[in-house]
């Protein structure tokens, strides 16, 4: 027998041609997940730099009043979404610094909770990929051994000739399994890592935004701010 590819193809059976495809889909899958977060990190990132340079003018004078009235357009990153939703808190918040500090910080909370959610989807598509693919693998590779001996079986001969056509069948089925799961599990870590680091990014600005509005409520200067 031909070790190639595609003679290997060509002698694999049914149940191993559908693990492959299977595998094939599972690849086909993360991907795709793979492409679609780095191009949505890539956009909020510069997003988020873009707000956080404009905003971050505003902030610096202590102008709060203005920066709550200002609108920087729909995008403005994961960034600029949970210092809007503090802002609009501001905003509509009652003349009590205790209760529109707090306000501000459950609104900047609820917000960083939903960015961090958002930035997950899709991450728990590739840890599957990246911790079953192994497995469906091994599952064909199991079944193929178990075709190989049953074949040996029929022949009423032994001998490492006689099973080699299996086996090639059998461990193809891990190789690819393994070629999907370790670019799966290497995006996941990096993936995974990027939303850790931008997590920390949203609780300090949002902690720098809530140190800027208590001082600025601490100075009275809330009791104009719905003007």
């Amino acid at each position: 027998m031909d070790f190639s590819i595609a003679s290997i193809w060509a002698h694999t059976g049914l149940f191993a041609r559908c693990i492959i495809f299977t595998l094939g889909i599972m690849s086909i899958a993360s991907l795709v997940v793979m492409a679609e977060r780095m191009l949505v990190f890539r956009k909020t990132r510069a997003d988020s730099r873009n707000f956080a340079a404009k905003m971050g003018a505003i902030l610096a004078k202590g102008d709060l009043n203005t920066a709550a009235n200002t609108n920087l357009g729909k995008d403005v990153g994961h960034l600029g979404r949970v210092i809007n939703a503090g802002l609009t808190a501001y905003r509509i918040s009652p003349n009590n610094k205790d209760v529109a500090v707090e306000s501000v910080a459950r609104a900047l909370e609820r917000q960083a909770q939903r960015e961090v959610q958002s930035m997950k989807r899709g991450l728990g598509l590739l840890a599957t990929v990246g911790s079953t693919a192994p497995f469906v693998g091994l599952l064909g590779t199991t079944m193929g051994i178990v075709t190989a001996f049953q074949l040996m079986a029929t022949s009423g001969s032994g001998g490492l000739g006689t099973i080699s056509a299996g086996i090639a069948e059998a461990l193809i089925t891990t190789a690819f399994g393994l070629l999907v799961a370790i670019p799966a599990v290497m995006a996941y870590n990096f993936l995974q890592g990027w939303v850790d680091a931008r997590a920390v990014d949203i609780s300090e600005s949002s902690n720098e935004f809530l140190d800027v509005v208590a001082r600025h409520l601490g100075g009275g200067a809330h009791s104009s701010h719905a003007a």
